[in-house]
């Protein structure tokens, strides 16, 4: 076979795109543009000095680059500490979820019993009431166990998963149950079949579940704020307001300490978005 014939065996059109994909195209760069900007202008925000964050007109781009609040922000604060305290209680928080969520779920998805659906309608409820309105009575309860200013008064009352069950409620469902009932026949309990059987086959459920907890639970401010005023027990979030608070608002310091406390949070997503989407999707909650 000759060179020519190969060259006119090679095709010549690109295949052209339809409409619908010239639109969603062009409706995702919109979107990313959307996403991406606010986290562009916290970066070159805190590359500036603080008097030219605040001058106007309003500059997108520094005149002057500089890390002067980066190197402020790691100077009056204590990020070592405050980053140890978020991951020690992001890390029991959804160790705790997931371990709950998967009991409660599996429970409510292959066990009757009188009263199920009531009790499975309460767990539910909590997805309506907003977490802001059972700070006073949490703290007051907290307050009462002698938890205050302890690392157990800021992991326990993030602990009730009312959405986290019904994501693996919902996905323990679509387990055949004759895998189960295989199981059952050779001689194995409950306790086993949930461990060697359900588990294995829901990691994809439980990634997603572990993955949206980590996040809500390091990025929770209200409820350390609340329940702690000692400085070493703070988390990155209550630690930068503090920072921030002590002379003022520092705008550049303060788009410093929210990139800090955010890069975390965009590791876990960049390399554990295959989960997120996969967990997502294994639920059945993606046509909901």
């Amino acid at each position: 076979m000759t060179i020519a014939t190969v060259r006119e065996k090679r095709p010549t059109d690109r295949k052209k795109w339809t409409l619908s994909q010239i639109v969603l195209t062009a409706l995702g760069a919109v979107v990313s543009a959307v996403w991406t900007a606010p986290l562009l202008w916290a970066l070159f925000t805190s590359l500036k000095s603080e008097t030219e964050a605040v001058a106007l007109p309003v500059r997108w781009l520094p005149k002057e680059w500089t890390t002067q609040a980066w190197t402020a922000v790691f100077e009056s604060g204590n990020l070592p500490n405050w980053f140890v305290n978020s991951f020690v209680v992001s890390v029991c928080v959804t160790f705790v979820v997931v371990l709950v969520s998967a009991l409660a779920g599996y429970g409510f998805a292959r066990t009757e019993f009188r009263g199920k659906s009531a009790l499975l309608g309460l767990v539910m409820a909590g997805l309506m009431v907003s977490p802001a309105v059972l700070g006073v009575p949490l703290f007051t309860t907290v307050q009462a166990m002698g938890m205050v200013d302890t690392y157990w008064g800021m992991i326990l009352p993030q602990c009730a998963p009312a959405a986290m069950v019904y994501i693996l409620y919902k996905f323990f469902q679509s387990i055949p149950r004759e895998l189960e009932e295989a199981a059952f026949i050779d001689g194995a309990g409950r306790w086993r079949v949930f461990f060697t059987i359900v588990l294995p086959l829901s990691r994809p459920s439980l990634s997603a579940v572990g993955i949206f907890t980590f996040i809500a639970s390091w990025n929770n401010f209200l409820w350390p704020y609340m329940v702690t005023n000692n400085p070493d027990l703070m988390t990155m979030p209550n630690g930068i307001a503090t920072v921030m608070n002590s002379y003022g608002i520092q705008w550049a310091q303060l788009m410093a300490g929210g990139l800090m406390a955010g890069l975390p949070l965009v590791i876990v997503f960049v390399f554990f978005q295959r989960q997120i989407v996969s967990g997502v999707a294994h639920t059945g909650l993606a046509g909901q």
